[in-house]
């Protein structure tokens, strides 16, 4: 299976991104808001330049407290940023999530991000295609 496939089955394929100048206090809201986990910054919507989590934010206000808060998200965004494309395959992306120990990968075209994957995502459209493998099989087994 590749990733487009899990990028066509998503309900929303808008990735939601930040600039790198707002304040972490907006990002979090953002996560609120639309709730996720993860945002892209960017300072066009199509150039990945990092990627925020709740994760980094809690470790930040454990670090230094609310004064976090004011902070530019590029101080504490992810700027090493582990991406995929649209014809990886799945597989290759879960393992690379799983070594990286991340959630959220980005997904890039010649520069330009065109969506966004979970590991939710991945582990969805994995048992989806082992339930529809399963069918079939029952299907040759019965001889239909």
């Amino acid at each position: 299976m590749l990733v487009k496939s899990i990028l066509n089955s998503k309900d929303v394929a808008e990735v939601i991104t930040i600039s790198p100048e707002a304040s972490i206090a907006d990002a979090a809201k953002l996560l609120s808001e639309h709730g996720i986990g993860t945002v892209v910054v960017s300072s066009d919507k199509k150039t990945a330049l990092g990627i925020l989590s709740e994760r980094d934010i809690v470790r930040q206000l454990a670090k230094v407290g609310s004064v976090c808060m004011e902070h530019k998200v590029e101080d504490y965004m992810t700027k090493k940023l582990v991406t995929c494309v649209q014809d990886s395959n799945v597989e290759d992306a879960l393992k690379k999530m799983t070594e990286g120990r991340f959630r959220h990968m980005p997904v890039v075209e010649d520069g330009v991000l065109v969506g966004i994957i979970s590991l939710g995502d991945v582990v969805k459209a994995q048992l989806t295609e082992v339930a529809m493998e399963k069918t079939a099989l029952e299907g040759m087994i019965m001889g239909h």
